[in-house]
């Protein structure tokens, strides 16, 4: 078995088609379709069914997609390791975060960090938090700043809290509420603008409206971040969400929901079965560092307290 031909295996299962495969690895479909009749070889059992032009994983090739995607990131991570052994020259970190951090605190984590190391490559995915956790259980992250709860049964996967931050109502800067807070009941009946599916924000919502005795109307669902900050601007309807992500938008405003309110904790996930690299490791540091400065400085963004210490 070649890493070689795990990942054709692993191409062909993430788009269903040899040609398709053959094209995202840069080689001739025959010579694709010859790695993964040699692999079904070595392994004793055929790993797709081909049927009418329709491409499907056997029960063999379900059982083998998620060892062969992490056996291949893990062979990129030693590749990684090798490479820093020049003193953090070189490497890179794959960093998972949900919107609202990345428009909030990260950026200036991350500022930071390129000023210390300058030759290691930041790569960022933004995703909601159960996306990013399902991507750090396949490999495909060194560490990711998810919501808690982890949403997976993954023993691999540890997480270490770092913050709390308070969710607002959000609306028109000439439609915010009169009073201090507003109550989750308040929002019964209101047009209401939504995440998409996926999002954690989407579902504490949802849970909250319910507990309430509701079942909550939007005017427009499905949206990222951005997109949803841009409708309740728009006057489409409010929407709940964290506090930090309306710094800097003064079309917007934001109202506390009555005690005990509603919160969410970040923490900072990885996985505990592969040594992280020496960058990784670097950009752990150096995070946790600058939040805990903030935290104590009193420069986190308004609404996000501090959990490390």
């Amino acid at each position: 078995m070649q890493l070689q031909q795990l990942a054709y295996f692993v191409a062909v299962a993430e788009t269903r088609h040899f040609t398709q495969a053959a094209e995202r690895m840069r080689v001739a479909q025959p010579s694709l379709s010859k790695q993964i009749k040699t692999l079904e070889s070595d392994l004793g059992a055929r790993l797709f069914s081909r049927a009418r032009g329709n491409v499907t994983l056997t029960a063999a090739g379900e059982a083998l997609l998620p060892l062969a995607r992490r056996i291949l990131a893990d062979a990129d991570t030693a590749r990684q390791e090798v490479a820093e052994l020049a003193g953090l020259r070189r490497g890179r970190v794959r960093l998972g975060a949900t919107p609202s951090l990345c428009a909030g605190l990260l950026a200036d984590a991350l500022a930071r960090f390129h000023r210390a190391y300058p030759g290691i490559e930041l790569l960022v995915e933004e995703g909601g938090s159960r996306d990013l956790v399902r991507a750090l259980a396949r490999g495909q992250l060194d560490l990711s700043l998810i919501i808690m709860p982890l949403h997976s049964d993954d023993p691999a996967l540890v997480t270490e809290e770092i913050l709390r931050e308070n969710l607002v109502v959000a609306a028109p800067s000439h439609e915010a509420a009169r009073g201090r807070y507003l109550h989750i009941r308040d929002l019964r009946g209101r047009q209401m603008v939504m995440f998409r599916r996926g999002y954690d924000l989407r579902e504490a919502t949802l849970a909250a409206c319910r507990q309430a005795g509701f079942e909550p109307r939007f005017a427009v669902q499905g949206g990222e971040m951005d997109a949803v900050l841009r409708f309740v601007e728009a006057g489409l309807g409010v929407a709940v969400v964290p506090s930090m992500v309306l710094d800097g938008r003064p079309g917007l405003s934001g109202t506390p929901l009555a005690p005990p309110g509603l919160s969410r904790t970040v923490a900072l996930a990885h996985r505990k079965d592969v040594e992280p690299t020496r960058a990784a490791q670097a950009f752990r540091e150096i995070l946790l560092a600058f939040v805990v400065e903030s935290g104590h400085e009193g420069t986190l963004p308004q609404g996000v307290e501090l959990i490390a210490e």
